[in-house]
């Protein structure tokens, strides 16, 4: 029994080691991949089998097609100036303001998730080289060319946060999305009850709906945040 339990336990020192890695702000990547094969190895799995593992993980998950793919297309992208032209878009759009710009960006990303397209859109291949270059410009009409590092982190936050939640809430509507084939094949197996996936995307859209007013308020009222961070910053360098 006692050499059972220690069979058991002792693979969870990698745990140990990934809370060790964060705590010192390591690499979170290599920290992960050393205590995943720390671990394996402490659970009697050969160096073949982890390669194995590593190597199935990496070709069924977007890693392929997002590192060889996606991010040398928006590195090209921004080398040949995009994010100035995005830049340059938003200055002659006086109306729109950063909380205004996301909003609609929220709107879209949602719908198009509800229609199955959540392609469109993600943090890599479009909020970062697009949408929040074009919100960081709407937010420099209030604090000029040089805005304050808190004031850029709130955007990029709310940006990738308005992409989030629009895929998250917007997909379970589309029937034939992953998630909802996900619950229905799961409450099938365990608690043996049928559930139709077009009850399922019915019900998710007064979730997504109210996700969509909770968020929306929230980028509204982003606008007064930051006019109010820049107006703070701006008293405390004429104290100084």
């Amino acid at each position: 029994m006692d050499e059972h339990l220690h069979a058991v336990m002792l693979p969870l020192l990698g745990v140990l080691m990934v809370v060790m890695g964060f705590a010192l702000r390591l690499n979170p990547l290599i920290v992960v991949t050393i205590a995943g094969i720390f671990s394996a190895l402490l659970a009697g799995i050969s160096p073949l089998h982890i390669l194995n593992a590593f190597g199935t993980g990496f070709a069924n998950s977007r890693s392929i097609s997002l590192a060889f793919i996606v991010l040398p297309v928006v590195g090209l992208a921004e080398r040949f100036g995009l994010q100035q032209r995005a830049k340059m878009l938003i200055d002659r759009a006086a109306a729109l303001t950063a909380g205004r710009l996301l909003l609609v960006y929220l709107f879209v990303r949602q719908t198009a998730a509800a229609l199955g397209l959540t392609s469109i859109g993600g943090v890599a291949q479009m909020v970062r080289p697009v949408i929040y270059p074009m919100a960081e410009a709407a937010a420099m009409r209030i604090g000029g060319d040089e805005l304050p590092d808190d004031v850029t982190d709130e955007i990029k936050a709310h940006a990738a946060a308005a992409d989030t939640v629009g895929a998250f809430f917007g997909e379970d509507i589309f029937v034939a999305i992953g998630s909802v084939l996900l619950i229905t094949s799961y409450v099938d197996a365990n608690y043996h009850l049928k559930l139709d996936p077009l009850q399922i995307a019915l019900w998710a859209i007064p979730t997504a709906i109210a996700a969509f007013v909770t968020h929306g308020l929230r980028l509204l009222r982003l606008d007064r945040t930051l006019v109010g961070r820049l107006s703070a910053n701006a008293r405390k360098t004429e104290a100084d």
